[in-house]
């Protein structure tokens, strides 16, 4: 599931920054949002299994944690620093959704 969506995060920046192929605009808009916290937390999920091994997990508390941090950070925070960042609400539950996708099905021990 990790390498499926690092695969389509990339296709979507490559569309993004280079092809520009036109999506549609929920995809063209929230797809990066909704991979972020799946990519993240997959590597934090590997690194989390190298110190307490391949049975553990992530908290689900961590994962509501991780989503509360990047919703903060880019939607609160940082709009108020940078022209270039946007606050948007809908970006918010982009990330929840990701946090969901994240905590059902790639927040799991290895077999």
């Amino acid at each position: 599931m990790f390498l499926g969506s690092a695969l389509l995060y990339g296709s979507y920046q490559l569309n993004r920054h280079w092809l520009q192929i036109p999506l549609p605009a929920g995809l063209g808009s929230y797809l990066g949002d909704v991979l972020f916290l799946p990519l993240a937390l997959s590597l934090a999920l590997a690194a989390h299994q190298m110190v307490y091994g391949r049975h553990a997990t992530l908290p689900g508390t961590w994962v509501l944690a991780a989503w509360a941090g990047v919703a903060l950070w880019f939607e609160g925070l940082l709009p108020l620093w940078s022209a270039q960042a946007v606050a948007d609400p809908w970006d918010v539950l982009a990330y929840a959704a990701g946090a969901l996708i994240f905590q059902l099905w790639m927040n799991k021990r290895v077999r």
